[in-house]
């Protein structure tokens, strides 16, 4: 009997040990899971702190016509990233150019190409490269007048629009293209357009048989861009100036950083632009 009740007091021992041993292991267990709750929940504050971290703030940036949907995408992640609000104002060089020598006000200038910089200089702090400007000879969606260059523009049964000479961009470009081939008075335009976009849908509307237009506003419409070589002497670059009248900077600087980030590279891309670097 003695040794039978020692034997029942060492397994009541023994199970009490174990009960005690769990409670503290469930303790400990509970005691983890609260500390990694509040670890995780001050790292998502933190990063939630870092990622809107320019909440509140805003930039003011001009940008060539013929790039607003590109950069409508590129502003709207910048935005959901950082939570700054980018005011941008879509015009030819022209009118940026006033803009930007009248008021002395704004934080960039997303110009067509580096010559749009130079009536601006005095405004321009520093530039960085972004993406080629394509120029190409657009036309009617099958090619319905067999046109293969910048020869065939001359044609009596041709008609052409292009952009504003000394106003646009790609109006520049056409008519040293033109030129420089010696067929610019001899190639019959209808129209001139004061935006890029405008000249892909006077193709797309039938407004005309051809126009040179950058390679990006040629995508989604009803045309097609003819395959030569005429016009790849006049390709250009789009630079990105920060201007010296910016009250933002800080901003400003994590804007050009994020230009140069590998999403805002692929919007590029996703737009049929050619990245820089």
């Amino acid at each position: 009997m003695v040794k039978c009740g020692k034997l029942i007091l060492n397994k009541s021992f023994i199970q009490g040990g174990e009960i005690q041993m769990k409670r503290k292991l469930s303790l400990l267990l509970t005691s983890v899971v609260i500390l990694s709750s509040l670890f995780s929940g001050c790292t998502s504050t933190e990063n939630k702190e870092e990622t809107l971290s320019l909440e509140g703030k805003s930039l003011s940036v001009y940008c060539g016509a013929g790039m607003t949907k590109p950069f409508e995408k590129i502003a709207e992640e910048f935005k959901k990233e950082t939570g700054c609000d980018i005011k941008v104002t879509y015009a030819n060089a022209a009118q940026t150019q006033t803009q930007i020598n009248t008021s002395e006000e704004g934080d960039l200038f997303i110009a067509g190409s580096l010559e749009e910089l130079k009536p601006v200089k005095d405004q321009v702090k520093e530039s960085v490269d972004l993406v080629k400007h394509i120029p190409v000879l657009a036309v009617k969606n099958g090619n319905p007048k067999e046109i293969t260059g910048l020869n065939d523009l001359t044609k009596d049964n041709i008609d052409v629009v292009l952009g504003e000479y000394e106003a646009t961009p790609i109006g520049k470009i056409a008519k040293k293209a033109l030129g420089d081939a010696k067929i610019f008075k001899k190639v019959n335009v209808v129209a001139n357009t004061s935006t890029a976009p405008e000249l892909a849908n006077a193709i797309a509307s039938g407004e005309c048989d051809a126009t040179i237009v950058w390679k990006e506003n040629a995508k989604g419409h009803d045309i097609e861009i003819v395959d030569t070589k005429d016009l790849d002497k006049y390709i250009k670059t789009v630079p990105a100036a920060s201007l010296k009248c910016s009250e933002n900077k800080e901003s400003l600087t994590d804007f050009i950083k994020f230009l140069n980030d590998d999403k805002a590279k692929d919007i590029w891309k996703s737009f049929g632009y050619e990245v820089l670097n």
